[in-house]
């Protein structure tokens, strides 16, 4: 989101309090129980992301706003940053998924636990070779727009948490950052980069999108799955 953020403006992309959009990209990894620990209560990973429990779930990102985006907009067609935040974390999340599943079934690797754990080491591999700088800071706003969240309300307990944590993975980033290319176990540079790009068009279309139309902005609520890459 960060590489987003240096190319448009937030008012280019239709977001008011940035802070709030940030924490956004988080929210939907609060409470199903590995990203912030502990927090007052558990939501599966099926009910935050809008996925079924697949081995690389493909989360429906359109779900979640025709469900809870559209109809939280105000008269102006506009929604809270948290949600906005939120919807690009759902389209990331099924984005990357989506091709690695046709990764590895085009590889004919075996879906399973060693190929989940592969999966993940390359991913936090990646994660390391983004230059990460902005953290998301607790204020009135934030504390404002988790409690009316449309989906769940966040609880302050678990937003401080929850803050404190996505500030640590940011600090960590910088810490241990990766210059260069890794060395991946399963996935390919030239994949991580494809993906990368076609995250940030999906997003950069349906902010400006939605910048300009409302919440009712056709890319914000396209549905069906994308057809598998051979």
């Amino acid at each position: 989101m960060e590489a987003l953020l240096k190319k448009r403006s937030p008012q280019e992309l239709g977001i008011r309090d940035v802070n709030a959009f940030l924490f956004g990209n988080f929210l939907p990894d609060v409470y199903v129980g590995y990203m912030v620990k502990p927090t007052t209560r558990i939501i599966v990973y099926n009910d935050t992301h809008f996925a079924d429990p697949n081995f690389v779930p493909e989360p429906r990102y359109w779900e979640f706003w025709r469900r809870f985006g559209l109809p939280s907009a105000d008269a102006d067609g506009r929604v809270s940053d948290l949600v906005l935040g939120t919807w690009c974390h759902l389209v990331a999340d099924n984005a990357y998924n989506h091709d690695v599943n046709a990764f590895i079934e085009g590889m004919g690797i075996r879906p399973g636990e060693t190929t989940r754990i592969r999966k993940q080491g390359d991913f936090d591999l990646f994660g390391r070779t983004l230059d990460l700088r902005l953290e998301c800071r607790l204020d009135d706003e934030l504390v404002r727009q988790a409690h009316a969240f449309p989906q769940y309300p966040v609880l302050e307990p678990d937003l401080r948490a929850s803050v404190a944590a996505a500030s640590a993975i940011v600090r960590d980033n910088r810490l241990h950052h990766v210059d260069g290319t890794p060395a991946y176990s399963m996935l390919t540079p030239e994949l991580f980069s494809n993906m990368f790009e076609e995250v940030q068009q999906r997003m950069l279309e349906g902010l400006l999108a939605y910048a300009e139309q409302g919440a009712s902005a056709e890319p914000l609520r396209r549905e069906g799955p994308r057809a598998r890459r051979r």
